[in-house]
């Protein structure tokens, strides 16, 4: 059910003094953008009369077709409690659309629409809950972001060790003013590096909750003179940061689909498929849950992320999927290997259209793993049958390309903007020459 009709955001623009509206969107590398308009324009926007050259976003249209439309999500309006209470700005997350009226197949919440639309065919809603990790680091005299920061405080520390306490309970405070339910917010294991995970939602919902916390945590913490980054791996030797997301399915009726009590790890049918999709689909989603040239910098063993393409149901962290203790109504799939560098609609859509791609198909998983699999050597891991995820950008890109069920999912306008998109980025990594070869090789040869 709508939480907004038009007149509620007409009578709540007045009642609280909204001077400023962001019409907000994101491009297809998850960078969001927006259209400001003042108070005055708003009965245009809420007709979806707002104009925007699309030509001017990278990997949207050409310049001879550029005009397109956004059409705010009314139950989105939002009132950002960081900026001043004389003059209030307040946001919509939108759909892009054609002059024609039709959705514009390059949005990527449009691609995340029509997943969800075909689990809720299948008779499911798709829930997610993210565990969003990040960085908060000094900036210079000037004020731009550096690697630098006088914290040496480690997992779950506390001020006055966690010299950052105070901004992270800023941005949870600004957050739930917002409308989130923040389950928990804590100092991660590298120096700088934080956590805050939010309630699960709805796979839209969490989406845009996941663009609108992004947003909140890089403003409040320039608020504080420091520079909050979603880069997966900002240090070498550090842990990086990840985006754990907890995913499970509800069938019309409310209740859990992955629960099952009579199987002895307490998963249904549908969960061991909706498993054994992610597993089967994992390599070529991997461009679109770790994206940069950065993000395999994260993905090696001895930093508490995934590597191998197996399972656990235990607590088992060395696994690429594990199933957290909790059951019942909790009963849930962690997927550990996307970073927040991911563009979230289409991280979502490609996870949950694997996952409803093994149950179409009846998939099963292989048998869980509940060792640790980085105490084992690559033959070890080998000689039992696992496989890793790609170790570069670049085979990345090479299994992405030659997949055709992405493809799919993902639209010929998205997939094929987004594989040019990254060929360059790895092409320009791959040319440049760096600090460590220098030092490596530089007085030898």
């Amino acid at each position: 059910m709508a939480k907004y009709g038009k007149e509620d955001i007409f009578r709540l623009v007045e009642e609280e003094g909204v001077e400023f509206i962001r019409l907000q969107f994101t491009d297809i590398f998850g960078m969001l953008k927006n259209v400001a308009i003042t108070a005055s324009q708003l009965e245009k926007a809420l007709d979806n009369r707002c104009m925007f050259d699309g030509s001017a976003i990278e990997g949207f249209v050409r310049i001879d077709e550029s005009d397109m439309y956004l059409y705010p999500d009314l139950d989105t309006f939002d009132i950002f409690p960081w900026r001043p209470q004389q003059g209030k700005v307040a946001r919509f997350m939108c759909d892009v659309y054609r002059p024609n009226g039709q959705p514009f197949e390059g949005d990527p919440r449009y691609v995340l629409k029509k997943a969800l639309k075909e689990a809720r065919d299948m008779g499911y809603r798709f829930n997610v809950g993210p565990e969003c990790e990040f960085f908060l680091f000094n900036v210079d005299d000037e004020g731009k972001a550096t690697t630098n920061t006088r914290e040496t405080a480690g997992y779950f520390d506390v001020a006055p060790i966690d010299l950052a306490e105070n901004v992270r309970r800023d941005i949870v405070l600004n957050l739930e003013q917002m409308g989130f339910a923040i389950e928990a917010s804590h100092h991660e294991i590298a120096p700088a590096q934080h956590e805050i995970d939010f309630q699960y939602d709805e796979g839209l919902v969490a989406a845009d909750n996941i663009m609108t916390f992004k947003m909140a945590a890089k403003t409040i913490a320039k608020n504080h003179g420091l520079h909050a980054t979603f880069m997966p791996k900002p240090k070498a030797g550090q842990n990086g940061s990840g985006m754990h997301i907890n995913m499970s399915l509800e069938n019309l009726t409310g209740k859990n689909a992955f629960e099952d009590k009579s199987d002895p790890l307490g998963l249904s049918r549908v969960a061991y498929q909706f498993m054994a999709g992610l597993l089967r689909h994992v390599k070529p989603m991997a461009i679109l849950t770790n994206p940069l040239v950065n993000s395999y910098k994260r993905l090696v063993p001895g930093f508490d992320a995934p590597v191998y393409i197996a399972w656990s149901a235990a607590a088992n962290r060395s696994c690429l999927i594990r199933i957290p203790t909790s059951r019942e109504q909790s009963t849930r799939i962690e997927l550990r290997c996307p970073d927040t560098a991911a563009n979230p609609y289409l991280a979502l859509a490609a996870c949950l259209s694997a996952g409803l791609d093994g149950i179409k198909q009846n998939m099963a998983p292989p048998a869980g793993v509940d060792l640790n699999l980085f105490a084992m050597t690559p033959e070890e891991v080998a000689q039992r049958g696992i496989d890793h995820l790609p170790e570069t950008l670049g085979e990345a890109i090479d299994v992405f390309e030659n997949d055709t069920f992405f493809k799919g999912v993902l639209g010929d306008h998205i997939f094929h903007k987004y594989l040019k998109a990254k060929k360059e980025e790895w092409n320009d990594f791959r040319v440049q020459v760096t600090d460590w070869e220098i030092e490596e090789y530089l007085h030898k040869f």
